[in-house]
């Protein structure tokens, strides 16, 4: 089970165990939703309307744009900016799982809440997650721009591309769309904590809940979880992806229309009268493909890799028990 449980049979996961799982957890998922994540990120930068009943931009489906992407710009295109992402996946994974345990540690043991309930789920989570985007927005931004360029490349590498946004626009470019990104990542990470933690507890028997690993009911409460929580959250993901490429025009030119954004309220109200109430939910379909195997696979491969991880550690701990008595 995430999250601190008093009643578990082994002890709560060490923090550099629980670092060791998300980042390993983070990593494997990464790697194995970055299609997903490119193709969203296509459409959500999108200006025209991402339909194929009335095309008008470049993409219009998921399919075609598959098609289109592989057909110009090869197969490594769905792994663009995969290095910066998977340096994101490291170091969100390490710390949001870290500071969940902690914080539903915390909560369990300072207030009268028990720390496996819904409620406390949420908030942890959101907070967890908060901490996480704060420490990794630089990584977020970069894999964006890796993914949302086309060819020729603006940045050649993860070096010159930061050094370039450094030097051009500074240090605070690496923290564009951090305040939709907190606003979103709030409720967003705490509906999929808590609604995990429901389905969890529906689909699993108390009996056995409190110590289960990664397995096939995992991925389906994570990825049921992922789904809703991505549902209604998605127009800050949106918001953040339009504010990240900012200064970032003359790669963007080719793909169609381009826009500049003033803050988080311009870009809202600009796509409010350009593009509609449909334009806040541009690539919502990847979206969700990507958010159901994302935060499913990030349970599954998380309480995998802590079972591992504890399974290591009693061997190691029996197979001393039992050399110490060899020596009496």
């Amino acid at each position: 089970m995430v999250g601190y449980d008093p009643r578990a049979q082994r002890a709560a996961p060490a923090p550099e165990d629980a670092a060791l799982a998300g980042s390993a957890g983070g990593m494997v998922t990464r790697a194995l939703i970055s299609p997903f994540d490119v193709i969203k990120i296509r459409f959500q930068l999108q200006i025209e309307r991402v339909s194929s009943r009335r095309p008008e931009g470049k993409y219009r489906g998921i399919f075609q744009a598959s098609r289109r992407i592989y057909a110009e710009e090869g197969l490594s295109a769905f792994w663009k900016g995969h290095i910066p992402a998977q340096l994101l996946s490291i170091c969100y994974g390490a710390v949001q799982f870290v500071s969940f345990e902690f914080l539903t540690e915390l909560v369990h043991k300072s207030t009268p809440y028990d720390s496996q309930t819904p409620g406390v789920h949420f908030l942890c989570g959101g907070l967890a997650a908060c901490s996480a985007t704060v420490a990794c927005q630089p990584l977020d931004t970069l894999r964006t721009r890796f993914a949302a360029q086309g060819e020729p490349k603006v940045y050649s590498n993860l070096r010159y591309a930061v050094s370039t946004m450094w030097r051009s626009e500074g240090p605070l470019a690496f923290y564009r769309g951090l305040s939709p990104t907190l606003v979103a990542v709030f409720p967003y990470a705490g509906l999929q904590f808590s609604f995990y933690n429901v389905f969890k507890q529906l689909l699993v028997p108390p009996s056995k809940s409190r110590d289960s690993g990664g397995n096939v009911r995992s991925l389906i409460c994570g990825s049921g979880a992922g789904m809703i929580s991505k549902t209604l959250t998605y127009p800050f993901d949106l918001f953040k992806k339009r504010l990240q490429v900012g200064g970032f025009e003359e790669a963007r030119a080719h793909f169609g229309e381009v826009r500049t954004y003033r803050g988080l309220i311009d870009c809202a109200v600009q796509i409010a009268r350009e593009e509609g109430v449909r334009g806040f939910f541009k690539g919502l379909s990847p979206s969700l493909l990507k958010a159901a195997l994302s935060t499913g696979f990030t349970f599954f491969w998380y309480e995998f890799f802590l079972n591992v991880i504890s399974n290591v550690k009693d061997k190691r701990r029996a197979d001393g028990l039992s050399g110490g008595k060899k020596e009496r």
